[in-house]
């Protein structure tokens, strides 16, 4: 199953769920340090490896953060290869002042905003959910 391409159709299925806990971005040199059941998300970059861990996995390792995020599953199946959904939603975000950090995994799209600010995300992202999506936030990315 590839997943749903019509951005339309992922903004009326979008279901924004609030994943509970806090979660920090860390860098670390070697993965041999880490159990990875308890890994979210690992990128390799040129200064070291991202991991995307629970705080307090990331406390008990003393591993360096500086964002408190809290994590939000979009429940909608989107298409790795679909257009506009994270403009649209970033772009709404972006309206109220909260900034996003985006994951694409297969089946679902994962956003990390401040943890101070998951409530209100929560609310914004429930908004294009419900229809709530202006015709300029659909024809910005069209």
């Amino acid at each position: 199953m590839t997943g749903e391409t019509d951005l339309a159709k992922m903004l009326r299925t979008l279901e924004p769920r609030l994943n509970p806990g806090a979660y920090v971005f860390c860098v670390v040199q070697d993965m041999a340090e880490l159990d990875l059941a308890e890994v979210l998300m690992m990128f390799r970059e040129g200064e070291g490896t991202t991991v995307i861990l629970k705080k307090d996995v990331a406390d008990r390792l003393q591993l360096a953060y500086s964002f408190i995020a809290a994590w939000i599953t979009l429940s909608v199946h989107s298409s790795l290869e679909a257009v506009g959904l994270t403009a649209v939603f970033s772009k709404t975000l972006a309206k109220h002042g909260i900034s996003c950090n985006v994951v694409a995994a297969y089946y679902h799209d994962h956003i990390f905003v401040n943890q101070q600010h998951a409530a209100e995300a929560m609310r914004v992202l429930t908004g294009l959910s419900t229809g709530n999506a202006n015709s300029d936030e659909l024809s910005s990315v069209s």
